[in-house]
């Protein structure tokens, strides 16, 4: 099996897992995040414990691409501070826009990795980050949660 056959099933596995296709309960916070592109409609739910990401999942509807990708990140990041999920983010969207190639620097990136060649569908890049500028939003929009 080949890298892009190993890429493919990680994508069809988590598009069509349900375990991070959920509600959190007593979520701190709940973003809505859409691509006018094609449809792709998704709430991020999380539950906050001071800086760091307790739980998070999500809901909606969305495309395979659009539904692992946010699978993939919830398992990223949950655990992680915000400024961990912030920094895998940008890391993250650097790689889809191929302005990161470089196979250390992606490491951290995981399952998310299966993203690498996005850059060579360009009418797709809007799926596979919804999740992640969602994320993004939350923590750059609402920072002032905990003041």
């Amino acid at each position: 099996m080949g890298l892009d056959d190993l890429y493919t099933q990680i994508v069809l596995e988590h598009s069509q897992s349900k375990k991070n296709h959920r509600e959190v309960e007593d979520a701190d916070i709940i973003r809505k995040g859409h691509n006018p592109s094609c449809g792709d409609e998704i709430s991020l739910e999380i539950k906050l414990t001071g800086n760091k990401i307790e739980d998070i999942s999500y809901t909606g509807i969305g495309c395979a691409i659009s539904k692992a990708s946010t699978s993939i990140m919830c398992d990223l990041i949950r655990g992680k501070t915000i400024e961990e999920a912030l920094a895998l983010e940008d890391t993250f969207r650097q790689m889809v826009l191929g302005e990161i190639t470089d196979r250390k620097e992606l490491k951290a990136l995981k399952d998310a990795r299966a993203f690498s060649n996005m850059k060579n569908m360009p009418a797709r890049i809007k799926c596979a980050t919804l999740p992640w500028y969602t994320l993004e939003k939350i923590f750059t929009e609402e920072i002032q949660y905990g003041e």
